[in-house]
């Protein structure tokens, strides 16, 4: 039995546009042969274009879900349609909260093994592969699925490059959420979205992130203007937001975000693994550092021995003459 049938978990943003998550996903499966299908939680709306531009044939679609966890109804939408006849050899997730939801409670009503935190997937005929980082991403593992499908597997974001030109229009159809029984009692009352200026840290060109070598919570802000003068986004060590300094939607590693972008700058960074972890795939790596000896050095494309306090604000009054 070949993998003919690809199921992608789709999302969203708040704008009413695919993630960009979504399409990484939906590129891999599509490239991966067979059908690919989009799952979304509400409407897909406008980015129903964006899904089939990417790969997905058909855009299964939950509607409006009234106020019921998202989780429990799309995990029950896709239960029902797989008992309706329609069921997907693999079905994709994101490495997130939403994904990593719904992923989990489709888990215990097919009975099927998941296998998470990947960053890669192979298919050949019936074996499907999957390889995930471990030991902070210094050893990779590949992990063939056994048994019976459907596979459930879910992927960092930044695993894969989007790419458009995928399967036509898309046919959208409606998947009916089933009665939720005492879970459908449960219902979300007020949904907030943060504020942020500028692009997002895991989809922008340009990253700069501080860590413990700014010495103190008020010297970020030379990483927030470094960034904004570059178009850019600030990031943070784990270090930095543990201690209270930035909130953690801002931490890039391995239990923050993972980025990718053209110039990733970081600015009094040592380089632990779990960080390096989440930015060692940027294309271009700047370090700034007093010590010689940090492994950020290792990984950098261009390195800067020196003072932060010194360094950055030299930089920034070159960048903002320019800009002037």
């Amino acid at each position: 039995m070949a993998i003919d049938n690809i199921w992608v978990f789709a999302e969203t943003n708040a704008a009413g546009e695919a993630s960009t998550a979504t399409l990484e996903l939906l590129t891999k499966a599509h490239s991966l042969g067979g059908s690919v299908t989009a799952f979304v939680v509400g409407s897909a709306g406008d980015a129903a274009a964006a899904f089939a531009d990417h790969g997905a044939a058909k855009i299964y679609e939950t509607g409006d879900l009234a106020g019921a966890l998202p989780g429990a109804a799309v995990s029950a939408a896709m239960k029902a349609v797989i008992d309706g006849g329609d069921s997907p050899d693999l079905v994709m997730f994101p490495q997130n909260y939403g994904g990593r939801d719904v992923m989990s409670r489709l888990s215990v009503k097919l009975d099927k093994t998941v296998l998470t935190n990947n960053t890669d997937i192979a298919v050949d005929g019936d074996s499907v592969k999957v390889t995930t980082p471990v030991f902070g991403g210094e050893t990779m593992v590949t992990t063939t699925f056994t048994g019976a499908g459907p596979f459930l597997a879910a992927f960092r974001p930044k695993s894969f490059e989007p790419s458009a030109g995928g399967a036509g229009a898309g046919e959208v159809v409606a998947a009916v959420v089933p009665d939720l029984g005492a879970t459908g009692g449960a219902k979300v009352t007020a949904v907030h979205v943060e504020e942020t200026l500028g692009p997002k840290l895991d989809e922008a060109a340009v990253v700069v992130s501080g860590g413990r070598g700014l010495g103190e919570a008020e010297k970020f802000e030379m990483v927030e203007q470094l960034a904004k003068l570059l178009k850019g986004a600030p990031g943070a060590s784990r270090a930095i937001v543990d201690a209270g300094w930035v909130p953690y939607s801002m931490q890039v590693g391995q239990t923050g975000k993972v980025v990718k972008p053209s110039v990733y700058i970081a600015a009094g960074i040592s380089g632990a693994t779990q960080h390096m972890v989440g930015m060692k795939g940027s294309k271009n790596i700047i370090a700034i550092n007093k010590d010689q000896e940090a492994p950020i050095f290792g990984v950098a494309d261009l390195g800067i021995v020196g003072d932060v306090h010194k360094v950055l604000p030299k930089l920034i009054e070159a960048l903002s003459s320019r800009a002037g």
